[in-house]
């Protein structure tokens, strides 16, 4: 059976193979982070003429007066924009939940008005 002397044989991964693999897992992490706030740009657009129809709803069909539900339903849709472009810019996980969340309250908001 062989046997090797030569020391490094038998060493670990150097620092720099470990640095160079996180550096490449947080890039695709990074990567993933800036296409979920991107789908999340194209679900706001979707949840604002959700938010709109509810709105308009309200008003022909309702009191004709807008809430505060309605209020708060429309700082959501640009409060959800604003963190979905923050997202895209800075990738960071509760950017992009904040996104969602706030994309998919305001529809509910405005129909609890």
């Amino acid at each position: 059976m062989p046997t090797t002397t030569d020391p490094e044989a038998h060493k670990p991964e150097t620092p720099e193979a470990e640095t160079e693999t996180e550096a490449a897992t947080d890039a695709a992490g990074r990567l993933g982070l800036r296409i979920a706030a991107g789908c999340g740009l194209a679900l706001l657009l979707v949840c604002a003429f959700l938010t709109v129809v509810a709105v308009l709803g309200d008003a022909v069909g309702g009191d004709g007066a807008s809430g505060g539900f309605s209020t708060a339903a429309f700082w959501a849709v640009a409060l959800s924009g604003v963190a979905g472009l923050a997202a895209l810019v800075a990738p960071r996980k509760g950017l992009v939940i904040a996104q969602y969340v706030l994309a998919l309250g305001a529809p509910v908001l405005a129909l609890l008005d």
